[in-house]
């Protein structure tokens, strides 16, 4: 007769909900690279956290880029295809400082955001308030989409 002994757990059972979110971030990182975005370096989140809107001559990216400072960000945009790269600093704490929580990142980052259409990266404009990044896209002509009228005989 062959007996099997079952161990418990052995951490507290809240504890597991840690590794939950782990694989819930790796599943958005993996959606946002099958969307179009690219992969973050392992280990670091995504950042900065961007919406893209579309009106009907221009597309809007706002990106979330609270501490940053305009001179140590770069945008470069393609045909369809906007770069948001800089990189984040956040002053020293004192060296004899314990750590109770640290969630603040510092360091490099890069972001590429592909557009659902040709742009024209002529009149393209950025300006960054209260820490939001907004950068205004304008259509090439080829994209805007054109009223037709329809003639009766």
């Amino acid at each position: 007769m062959i007996v099997t002994r079952i161990r418990p757990l052995q951490r507290p059972w809240w504890q597991a909900w840690g590794e939950f979110d782990r694989v819930r971030q790796e599943m958005a990182r993996l959606a946002e690279a099958m969307s179009g975005g690219v992969l973050p370096e392992a280990g670091t989140r995504m950042f900065p956290l961007v919406n893209v809107t579309e009106g009907s001559d221009n597309y809007y990216v706002r990106a979330e880029l609270p501490g940053v400072k305009s001179g140590d960000m770069d945008i470069s945009v393609t045909g369809t295809s906007l770069s948001i790269s800089g990189e984040r600093k956040i002053p020293p704490e004192d060296e004899k400082a314990n750590y109770h929580r640290r969630e603040r990142e510092a360091g490099k980052f890069s972001r590429m955001i592909n557009l659902p259409g040709q742009i024209d990266t002529s009149k393209v404009e950025a300006h960054c308030t209260d820490g939001v990044l907004t950068v205004v896209l304008p259509k090439s002509e080829a994209a805007k989409p054109k009223q037709i009228t329809i003639k009766t005989s």
